[in-house]
């Protein structure tokens, strides 16, 4: 049984603790939030120890990781406490907004042979990643263009927003990682990004984008194309393409149920997309802690580390100067 403790109980950070209480191989010890409360209340329900300082957990000897699901602007601090005390890490996406930070980060812990696991959940969904499977057994022969669209079904809260870091960093940082997943050793090499408001005029009081797209270009020449909006009338839209000189393959929505209406007026009307990230991505959720396990028993790399954090947060920076600046931007890691 591997001891967890989980900092962080937002809305993430509770559906994480709900499914390490469920996962077979762990034993979730300890939960810390700044909202003391709120620790009380959650550590009940959970049946763990509720802690008012996160070091209680680092420097207890049977805790084996820490799971940190608190805001982006803690994670780095954290991280490099938690590595002192060689306890495994899984952390949320971004590590941070400030990639100046991350690299500091990098090379203050490197001697200290970190082991840590990233929260790119996507990497994990079955059919996203039975996507890089098929073409690493050449399905569609040689990968030529990569087409990813991710539209959630409404907006968070302004409240948000505003300390989030805008579209490529929130939420377009999801599809960054994923076009890196696909590649594989075919690096990212250049971004050209747009972004405009046309429905909620919200976004322009806070400098943000309510629609966004990118293309971007690998060292090999793969063409890369994302489109992401803060909106979208009928659901959780995620689609991926991957397009080769041989064929395609498609990774698509997925519905509450895969039934599908036939009358006089409707031909195949399916039911309604699965509403959001914590719905369509469960299963993604649930093996990324499949792969935490094998991290913390077999020393065995994670599908997401820190360096794609790291690399992800690169590409998102350049996306926002590329807006800015209206041109294409090398990318450099």
């Amino acid at each position: 049984m591997i001891n967890i403790a989980l900092i962080g109980l937002g809305r993430i950070g509770q559906m994480h603790g709900q499914n390490l209480l469920l996962h077979n191989d762990f034993k979730l010890k300890y939960i810390f939030d700044l909202d003391k409360n709120l620790t009380n209340k959650i550590a009940k329900k959970f049946l763990s120890i509720g802690i008012n300082d996160p070091k209680v957990a680092f420097r207890d000897k049977e805790i084996d990781a820490i799971f940190i699901a608190s805001s982006t602007s803690t994670h780095i601090k954290l991280i490099e406490e938690a590595v002192k005390y060689k306890k495994v890490i899984f952390c949320e996406k971004p590590l941070d907004l400030s990639i100046e930070k991350i690299n500091r980060c990098k090379k203050k812990i490197k001697s200290l042979n970190p082991k840590i696991q990233l929260g790119f959940n996507r990497r994990y969904d079955p059919g996203h990643n039975s996507l890089k499977k098929d073409l690493k057994r050449g399905v569609i022969g040689n990968l030529e263009k990569i087409i990813i669209t991710s539209r959630d079904p409404s907006p968070p809260s302004i409240e948000y927003l505003k300390i989030s870091g805008g579209i490529f960093k929130d939420m377009m940082i999801h599809d960054f990682d994923l076009l890196r997943f696909y590649l594989d050793k075919d690096e990212l090499n250049s971004i050209f990004s747009t972004a405009t408001n046309m429905s909620d005029k919200r976004f322009n009081k806070i400098n943000d984008y309510e629609l966004a797209s990118c293309i971007l270009n690998s060292k090999k020449g793969v063409q890369c194309i994302i489109t992401n909006s803060r909106h979208c009338s009928f659901g959780y839209d995620q689609r991926v393409e991957l397009f080769g000189n041989k064929g395609m393959l498609i990774s698509g929505n997925k519905n509450l149920n895969e039934t599908e209406i036939y009358n006089k007026s409707n031909t195949a009307q399916k039911k309604p997309l699965q509403h959001f990230f914590i719905e369509r991505y469960q299963q993604a959720y649930n093996l990324q802690l499949n792969d935490l396990s094998k991290f913390v028993k077999k020393n065995s790399e994670p599908l997401s580390t820190f360096e794609d954090g790291r690399r992800a947060l690169i590409i998102a920076n350049a996306a926002s100067l590329s807006l800015k600046q209206k041109k294409q931007i090398k990318l450099k890691f």
